[in-house]
């Protein structure tokens, strides 16, 4: 087990589910940066010593939506993993490297998706 804990940006239009999320995933000992749109995602990202592990985002965002994010957030971050949680999962494509989890999903797939992406977790 690390001594620190991973730190996961979670971008979710949706204030209730966004909440949920980071009450799961705080429960699984992650430190989580939570934002309600891609502009404000963009600005911790473009910081330099905003510690991010993963970037944990929904598609359907307003403005900017996820897989825009995505690919401003690699090419900020070229090494960061990126989850996307959608409910359309099944028929979501998703460039090389990134991830989808089907929304709704439990809090074990949560977990095991997450900590699946995290080299020290």
């Amino acid at each position: 087990m690390p001594s620190t804990a991973s730190t996961l940006l979670v971008v979710e239009d949706d204030a209730i589910v966004r909440m949920l999320i980071v009450d799961v995933l705080e429960e699984l000992q992650f430190k989580v940066l939570e934002v309600d749109g891609s502009q404000a995602a963009l600005e911790l990202l473009e910081n330099p010593n905003t510690v991010i592990d993963l970037l944990m985002t929904d598609v359907g965002l307003p403005g900017m939506d996820g897989r825009e994010l995505a690919t401003r957030a690699r090419a900020l971050r070229p090494s960061l993993p990126i989850l996307f949680a959608s409910g359309y999962a099944e028929s979501l494509e998703v460039p090389a490297g990134m991830h989808v989890i089907g929304k709704p999903f439990s809090i074990d797939q949560l977990r095991d998706k997450v900590k699946s992406l995290l080299p020290d977790a």
